[in-house]
């Protein structure tokens, strides 16, 4: 990837995040984030001495609110770089397919500034903000060949709540 001149002289800062695509019958979990107009995947750093598979589970827990979440699948390892006005961003991605152990597990306790919503493939295709992560959905979908079991189907009008 070519850097523009901004980038080259940003001070840079690398590090590893993971994250979950969790899915149930053929719909994916999106986190709606109205205080900065986004949808995204759950995911976050990875702390000292954690695993990339354990700090997958942890961060989807924490920012959805599902606790009771089984890792189905490996997807692998993507790159993100991307700049700010002072930084120059180099993020190690490293996302599972998930699912709920329990179908009746309802979200408790997630991250006030996230609010769950349970979408199609497509519709998650096509709302989630950042290439990226559609990348980690497509990825997802490709390794699933049958619904798997998770929670009940969600009405997707809450999307669009304060749009």
């Amino acid at each position: 990837m070519q850097t523009s001149g901004a980038l080259a002289s940003a001070s840079s800062v690398r590090y590893t995040a993971a994250g979950g695509v969790v899915v149930h019958e053929a719909r994916v979990l999106v986190l709606r984030r109205p205080s900065r107009g986004e949808v995204r995947l759950p995911k976050g750093h990875v702390e000292p001495g954690e695993g990339v598979r354990a700090a997958a589970l942890r961060e989807t827990r924490e920012e959805s609110g599902y606790a009771d979440l089984v890792v189905l699948d490996d997807l692998g390892t993507q790159v993100v770089e991307f700049g700010t006005q002072d930084w120059h961003v180099v993020r190690t991605e490293r996302y599972f397919l998930m699912t709920l152990a329990d179908a009746a597990d309802a979200p408790c306790g997630g991250e006030e500034q996230f609010e769950p919503v349970w979408l199609s493939w497509d519709r998650a295709l096509e709302v989630l903000t950042y290439e990226a992560e559609r990348e980690w959905v497509r990825r997802a979908r490709s390794r699933v060949s049958q619904p798997v079991a998770g929670p009940p189907e969600q009405d997707e009008e809450r999307l669009e709540e304060d749009s």
